[in-house]
């Protein structure tokens, strides 16, 4: 056995021998399975808890409070925190952290103890209301597009009071999460949560505002959010023997294997025992924690996976999406697992999304997006459903800078993972409707006549089931719901879906303002509405697609519309700083002129980040991996048909020979590839505009890279399996 493969070959060997770990449900005195909602939110401070520990005034005002989406009054701070300690403190927990999501992508958080000097200098436990409301993390350390500096490190963390309280819980301890906003000294956002905030007051006055013309007595509206996660799970021995994946996500080389995806047995197929295992301890820990997670399954490819969660609003939803991707992560560690949340961890095969199903609701138990009883509830729903599709159509641009990122450029647009192209599907039923009012075909005088002769009276009969889902559509209503299809499996939710709410509010203004104008000037009510949704409609025509995303047919089709078709993240991001989107920010409140700029710089940034260790890890690994490999399969081709010559003569060495040369021309190629990476990436280094080093990297040096990968996935296809040191997709895929 050669010592390139040992490694591989011992990974594969204990792969194939382990034993699933066993996930034992916990049980009652009598034995019997322990029931979700007898253990559901434990570590969560929930609205019992809140009542069983804090005084019923506190309580009452606490939860007004949370229900309005309003900031805490100070004056209750002392008696919540002292309530949240003894909480805490009857859990096992020694200390508290303001848990918040910095413009990373991840979350972070910094650990004080529950302790402090008694006045006989003794150590108490404390915990006091401005420790709660307000911590002081140090801001120059995390990206902010240059809004800190080193010299102004100074940021505020503030608690979120609509989001649980939570503890944090492991092997070695617990701490108390306090999910919180993170802001700079001068106020501006750093983090993705404050944005997704504020859009969320901009949508909700725009919403209620159009909501009062139809009578409503509503209070809130508020957007809600059903995240599905997709992830791939691989052994940890493979994982361990990938620099690739440990440094960059994905597999930067890598042979297609004898068997993918083609045979589509994958796809809710009966789950292994071990990522049973794992699933159902993943659970129990999000359960705990209060997060209604409800289905998980088989994804399309090999070791891919999904867990969905019901229904929230979309801050909570926000913050437990966080949550469940922690937790994925720390759980699959128990089970010699390592998760992989890049969005195209293996080339060739289905990526990984997170499908965002968006509606709106009100405070009186109402959806917005679902289609009603009464043919003026009817008229209701298509005045939201026109200004979600107003969305899309005039933000579209800013809906794929939302998304953008290295990982998701691999996958938009590749094995049932929908285009950069952003469009809308509603499904024939709704389409025919829309075409119907375009026609002007409903020219009866009331309300319920004009209904009726469109074809809308019986929705909520069948929207339902005659709304097909399209699995190429960035933006798709099933039912009663948008499903944005487009987002990034391992990003944030915070952020599409703070651009999506400022989107749909502008529209619901421009609606709301239309009817009002039209009602100004003497027009009837149900006239006026119908008469904007038209407009509306023929508005959007152009985003509107029910066809195949990928076929190249509907690229010509959306540049004929004038879609954007924006496939790298530097040109999508550059969507951000028009003058046009600018404004809008501004406008809706979502981030000022300044923390718009910093936000591209701060997505450039990254970009360009990620594909420099993705530079050096492939450099490296073809360097003292895939070469020395080539070099001794090589030696060992040469040595063969020296042998076979001294013995034999010329006659039967022809094709050896060419397999020699072969590999020695990929060697040769390899060494080529190498030096023009090496040049290009020198070349960027010397770039000082960061727009263009963005738009480099995604041309020159990301066609480089691929041109390495070609030659070093053809060597894996033909080097002797005892040479080759890297776990291949056969196993790392197959394997678990």
């Amino acid at each position: 056995m050669s010592s390139n493969s040992a490694g591989r070959l011992w990974a594969i060997k204990e792969v194939s021998s382990r034993t699933p770990r066993v996930f034992n449900w916990p049980v009652d005195k009598d034995g019997n399975a322990v029931k979700i909602s007898e253990f559901y939110g434990v570590n969560t401070f929930t609205g019992k808890t809140m009542r069983d520990k804090l005084p019923k005034h506190i309580y009452t005002k606490l939860q007004e409070t949370i229900k309005k989406g309003a900031k805490l009054d100070k004056s209750l701070a002392n008696e919540v925190a002292h309530g949240v300690k003894e909480w805490a403190l009857e859990n096992g927990v020694t200390h508290f952290t303001h848990w918040f999501q910095p413009q990373t992508g991840l979350t972070a958080e910094k650990h004080d103890a529950f302790i402090t000097y008694d006045d006989e200098g003794g150590v108490i436990e404390r915990f006091s209301g401005s420790q709660l409301i307000q911590s002081e993390p140090d801001a120059s350390s995390f990206p902010s597009g240059g809004m800190r500096a080193t010299f102004e490190a100074r940021g505020y963390t503030a608690w979120d009071a609509s989001s649980p309280i939570f503890i944090n819980e492991d092997a070695n301890g617990k701490t108390l999460c306090i999910p919180s906003v993170f802001i700079s000294y001068h106020s501006q956002a750093l983090d993705n949560k404050t944005p997704l905030l504020r859009s969320m007051t901009t949508l909700n006055n725009s919403a209620l505002k159009v909501l009062g013309l139809f009578g409503s007595k509503a209070q809130r509206v508020s957007p809600s959010l059903g995240p599905e996660q997709e992830y791939f799970l691989i052994d940890q021995a493979f994982y361990s023997l990938r620099p690739d994946l440990i440094a960059a996500g994905r597999t930067l080389i890598g042979a297609k294997p004898p068997k993918g995806q083609e045979l589509e047995d994958h796809y809710f197929g009966s789950i292994k025992e071990r990522i049973q295992a794992y699933m159902q301890e993943v659970e129990f820990e999000l359960y705990k924690l209060g997060i209604p997670v409800k289905t998980r399954h088989n994804e399309v490819a090999p070791s891919q996976y999904e867990t969905a969660p019901i229904y929230e609003e979309v801050n909570l939803a926000a913050d437990h999406n966080q949550m469940t991707m922690e937790t994925l992560r720390a759980v699959a560690k128990r089970h010699n697992l390592a998760l992989l949340l890049h969005e195209k961890p293996f080339a060739g095969i289905n990526g990984s999304g997170k499908h965002n199903n968006w509606s709106l609701g009100d405070d009186l138990g109402n959806n917005m997006l679902e289609p009603g009883k009464t043919p003026s509830e009817n008229l209701q729903f298509l005045v939201f459903l026109v200004a979600s599709l107003k969305a899309v159509h005039k933000r579209s641009g800013i809906l794929r800078a939302a998304i953008a990122g290295s990982g998701n450029d691999h996958r938009l647009g590749a094995n049932e993972a929908p285009p950069a192209i952003i469009s809308a599907f509603l499904g024939e039923q709704l389409t025919n409707i829309l075409d119907n009012i375009e026609k002007g075909e409903a020219t009866a005088k009331s309300t319920e006549e004009r209904v009726i002769a469109l074809g809308i009276s019986q929705l909520p009969d069948i929207a339902r089931d005659y709304t097909d889902r399209n699995r190429t559509s960035p933006f798709a209503f099933t039912g009663n719901k948008f499903e944005f299809r487009a987002v990034a499996s391992s990003a944030s939710v915070s952020i599409p879906m703070a651009y999506l709410n400022a989107a749909a509010a502008e529209a619901l203004d421009e609606i709301y303002d239309a009817i009002t104008a039209k009602t100004a000037s003497g027009t009837e009510f149900s006239k006026a509405v119908l008469e904007v949704v038209k407009d509306a409609v023929v508005e959007t025509k152009d985003v509107r697609f029910e066809g195949n995303g990928y076929s190249a047919e509907w690229v010509e089709e959306a540049a004929r519309r004038g879609l954007l078709n924006l496939a790298k993240t530097p040109e999508a991001l550059a969507q951000m700083v028009t003058p046009s989107a600018i404004e809008f920010f501004s406008k809706a409140g979502i981030y000022t002129e300044e923390e718009v700029e910093a936000r591209y710089h701060v997505n450039l940034e990254r970009y360009i980040k990620d594909i420099e260790i993705e530079v050096h890890a492939i450099s490296d690994i073809v360097r003292t991996m895939v070469l020395p490999a080539a070099f001794q399969f090589q030696e060992r081709l040469a040595t063969s048909i020296k042998s076979l010559k001294d013995l034999i003569g010329d006659k039967y060495v022809t094709e050896q020979t060419k397999e020699l040369t072969n590999v020695a021309a990929a060697i040769g190629r390899l060494q080529e590839g190498l030096a023009k990476l090496s040049h290009k990436s020198e070349e960027a280094e010397a770039m000082e505009d960061l727009p263009a080093k963005a738009a480099f990297f995604a041309s020159d040096i990301m066609a480089a890279m691929s041109e390495i990968r070609e030659v070093a996935d053809y060597l894996e296809e033909v080097i002797a399996d005892d040479l080759w040191p890297l776990p291949k997709y056969r196993e790392m895929l197959f394997l678990s």
